[in-house]
């Protein structure tokens, strides 16, 4: 008590001069995940994005038509575009360039002009200021009214004035940057996914050539390795992109139009698989939470198909209750808008909040579905039949759930038999391994720390839920038993599909398996079950991949774990004559003090946590890797195996 009081009187006191004021970029530098997300690979990836979106302005304005982005050698990165260049004459307001405003101040930049810009990918107007704060260095040269001007940046401040560097008769802005290594966690730039950001905005504004140079790596001729984005049609060809490895029952349906002066542009597709794949875009913003857009076209999409299924007696004969999520099955779509004033609900730009938009949205949707089943009654039949054996499945798979459901909200002796549950029930610090195979499973009992972690074999590979009915997926033994150990339940009157997380016993879920192909195999199924199915386990941040060493380098008593094949020869080197390599085929290779030490010791393991980075690439690779076809799964594993052969 006593020292509480000398606090409240003595220099802590809390007053006025208390409260920090952060000007300018330094808010930024100081809480740099609230403006890009994290301090990742994410955060840093997002930079990138940050550039590019004011380039992809400058093509919605008109103005530009190509872009260009160099990931240079030291993995700084070079954004180039041919729009008409960021202005460079004096803002008056801020007795400043215009140039040096838009990069050093928050909240200031053409797109809060509805004049310059008609709609903005950005939100808060924050961007390439943010990039600007959060780089060691950032360069910004400027082709305009005949000249090219360039001034130099660091941490947001400049550190040269604004000159004139050349004459140019071209025009467009380059911006060069290299994020500030003490700000982020990782600095290395990953080449696939800024192309697949690069290829989705390519479908999402037809007619702009994107280019993604990386300076780091040479194809067989010398040149450096280059991909180029452009499409046609637009959201046509993102579609059949989307659909590529799935069986087409319709052709692809969709609309360009304006409603209300919003520009709507859809295009769908049905297709024989069983899962609903619909992304929803805002002013280029991959908007993952939906918003009023979607909740549009879901209402557009079940009134307009449900009228037409009644009034041409298809349903007829066929006595059972249709809902929305039935007429979503086996339909994979793209809803892009693009909205003046964007209203987003939070501060991650994923949910749309304008009411006005929902309208638009449905009555685009309304028109196409409509027009297009008049002019195509085979389609329309075929939709209608994929609709009602929808409705079946589901009516099953709530069965199946109620089972599961019955199952999960037991206590005790509603656990799995085969669960080696740990003894505290805090699911703060909790976490549950997810083992391949009984041997493997035994070896982590004896292995593991008990008061926190807990232990479920599961026997061989479980279900391919991409190529499974719902109720197929719930009858199975293997994943109800997942359902039931993890403690989550499915389903509700508005939502049959949605998982609720509140009763989840554990805040980390770990798959381990054997570092073979056999174990890939597993660990890709189990992860094509948490995707389809428990995607908020994802979001959420729960999921995670144990990382067992491959090798152990051993010279007499000297034994040395190795994760890499890099690992492998260095610490061979390292070793000398005589060292011996033991390879790990399965987890059962390893002793229980072993599998601790290497794989579930927090304090020595390594876990990679799953993220869902770009959720169309992810839709798009899960059917490669467990749909029908397989010659694209061929080609995906030839190009992304990682298991060497060695003799050792």
């Amino acid at each position: 008590m006593e020292n509480n009081e000398k606090k409240l009187n003595g220099s802590s006191e809390y007053s006025a001069n208390s409260i920090q004021v952060l000007e300018g970029l330094e808010a930024v530098r100081m809480r740099p995940s609230m403006y890009i997300g994290d301090i990742g690979s994410r955060g840093l990836h997002h930079l990138v994005y940050e550039v590019v979106d004011n380039s992809i302005d400058e093509a919605l304005a008109d103005f530009c038509d190509e872009i260009t982005v160099v990931i240079n050698e030291d993995n700084s990165i070079t954004v180039t575009d041919n729009g008409r260049g960021i202005p460079v004459d004096l803002h008056e307001k801020e007795g400043k360039s215009a140039l040096e405003v838009v990069l050093t101040v928050l909240h200031a930049g053409g797109k809060f002009d509805k004049d310059s810009y008609k709609v903005s990918g950005g939100l808060h107007g924050v961007g390439v200021s943010c990039v600007n704060a959060l780089s060691e260095l950032l360069v910004a040269t400027i082709q305009r009214d005949g000249k090219v001007y360039q001034q130099s940046f660091s941490i947001g401040n400049p550190i040269s004035e604004l000159k004139v560097i050349g004459e140019s008769d071209k025009t467009g802005t380059i911006i060069h940057f290299k994020p500030d290594r003490t700000i982020f966690q990782v600095t290395e730039y990953n080449f696939d996914i800024l192309s697949s950001r690069l290829r989705e905005l390519a479908f999402l504004n037809k007619g702009i050539k994107l280019y993604l140079i990386d300076k780091r790596e040479k194809e067989e001729d010398g040149s450096d390795k280059k991909v180029s984005f452009y499409s046609e049609t637009g959201l046509r060809e993102f579609i059949k992109y989307l659909d590529e490895n799935r069986e087409a029952l319709t052709n692809i349906i969709n609309i360009e139009t304006e409603k209300s002066e919003i520009p709507v542009e859809i295009a769908l597709e049905y297709n024989s698989s069983y899962s609903e794949n619909v992304h929803s875009y805002v002013n280029n913003i991959n908007t993952h939470e939906g918003g009023t857009h979607l909740t549009g076209f879901k209402r557009g999409l079940t009134r307009t198909l449900k009228q037409y299924a009644e009034e041409s007696g298809l349903l007829a004969k066929k006595k059972i209750e249709i809902n929305g999520d039935d007429f979503r099955e086996g339909l994979t779509a793209v809803i892009s808008v693009k909205v003046q004033n964007p209203q987003f609900e939070g501060q991650t730009k994923t949910k749309l909040g304008n009411s006005e938009v929902s309208i638009a949205v449905d009555q685009a949707v309304s028109q196409m579905i409509r027009n297009y089943l008049e002019e195509n009654p085979n389609d329309a039949k075929n939709i209608v039949n994929k609709v009602v054996l929808a409705a079946q499945a589901r009516i099953a798979a709530k069965k199946a759930r109620e089972l599961v459901q019955s199952k999960t909200v037991l206590k005790g002796g509603g656990l799995p038999g085969k669960l080696s549950d740990c003894s505290s029930r805090d699911p703060k610090i909790t976490e549950i391994y997810l083992v391949e195979g009984d041997s493997a499973g035994g070896t982590a009992k004896q292995g593991r720390d008990r008061v926190f972690q807990a232990i479920l074999p599961l026997r061989g590979k479980i279900l391919n839920v991409e190529k499974a009915l719902h109720h197929k997926v719930f009858e199975n033994e293997e994943i109800r038993t997942i359902y039931t150990a993890l403690g989550v339940t499915i389903g509700t009157e508005e939502d049959p599909k949605a998982l609720n997380l509140e009763k989840l016993r554990y805040n980390k879920v770990i798959i381990m398996t054997d570092a073979d192909v056999d174990g890939s195999h597993i660990t890709t199924l189990i992860m094509t079950f948490f995707f389809r199915y428990m995607k908020e386990l994802i979001e959420n941040g729960h999921l995670y991949i144990a990382t067992p060493p491959l090798y152990q380098v051993k010279k007499g008593k000297t034994g040395i774990y190795c994760w890499t094949e890099e690992e492998r020869l260095a610490t061979l080197e390292e070793l000398g004559k005589g060292a011996s390599v033991q390879r790990y085929k399965g987890l059962g290779e390893m002793n229980a003090e072993q599998l601790w030490e290497t794989t579930m010791n927090p304090a020595t393991r390594t876990l990679r946590q799953v993220n869902i980075e770009n959720g169309v690439e992810a839709d798009r690779t899960f059917s490669i890797l467990m749909g029908e076809e397989v010659a694209p799964r061929r080609e995906f594993i030839e190009k992304n195996a990682v298991y060497a052969q060695i003799d050792a």
